[in-house]
């Protein structure tokens, strides 16, 4: 998630790219760069047992929230109208867990995005959504590689922390090939994201309940309870009620 120009090779590759967001324009492009690039994808490949090893197959969290359940793949929290499948720095999903993208978020995101274009934002029919776990590993080590762990972490999740691996979060893109900070852009999807289903995830004043700077361009999309999180100004950690913060180590 920096702020740098995209890199638009394909619809995929496109698809490969997301969550970590560093301010500086276009993560999205960032990790493009890093899955591209010799030096990157070897370093994927030599890291990448590693991490797992980080995540287990099975990674179970010694210190689990009562509101919180576990299926063997992923952690979830009982919402009002559906199950709220979580990621974040305390709770991980399973390395194998890869559901690709949710047909139903990106119906309503296609929707979103149409809606903004047709009232005047320079949004992208492109976006950055469903990154598997192995993608994200060679991301993450990129940014690590770059600036270091202790910032990369401030703005990339480490390979099996994305929401991006739940097929249900998306980063818009505008259409100069950034990822949406536009004032107007990002207010009205604080405004309005909830009409699709979606919350804006990481928003600013929250990062020591979410674990990552503010990003205004990276939906989740949650369902029908989206507009009573919208409304309430709340994270979806101090909603539902589950730890968040920082990585335990």
């Amino acid at each position: 998630m920096k702020y740098s120009t995209l890199l638009f090779l394909t619809a995929a590759a496109l698809t490969l790219a997301a969550c970590s967001s560093k301010q500086d324009t276009g993560g999205s492009s960032q990790e493009q760069a890093a899955s591209s690039s010799p030096t990157s994808s070897q370093s994927s490949e030599n890291n990448s047992e590693d991490n797992k090893a980080q995540v287990s197959e099975n990674p179970e969290v010694e210190n689990v929230d009562k509101t919180v359940s576990y299926n063997g793949s992923y952690y979830s929290v009982a919402g009002k109208y559906d199950e709220i499948v979580i990621a974040n720095k305390h709770y991980p999903l399973s390395p194998s867990y890869n559901p690709g993208e949710n047909p139903t978020a990106k119906s309503e995101l296609l929707k979103l995005i149409a809606d903004m274009q047709a009232q005047g934002y320079a949004i992208s029919d492109q976006y950055s959504g469903f990154r598997s776990y192995d993608s994200q590993t060679g991301l993450y080590q990129n940014y690590v590689n770059q600036d270091g762990k202790e910032a990369a972490d401030r703005y990339s999740a480490r390979p099996g922390y994305s929401e991006h691996q739940t097929g249900l979060a998306f980063d818009l893109i505008d259409s100069s090939g950034n990822l949406v900070q536009e004032a107007g852009a990002s207010q009205w999807l604080l405004d309005n994201a909830y009409k699709y289903g979606f919350i804006v995830r990481y928003q600013a004043g929250k990062e020591a309940s979410t674990g990552y700077m503010p990003e205004s361009w990276h939906l989740r999309y949650i369902g029908k309870e989206a507009k009573e999180i919208s409304d309430s100004g709340l994270s979806l950690e101090e909603y539902y009620g589950f730890t968040g913060g920082d990585y335990t180590e």
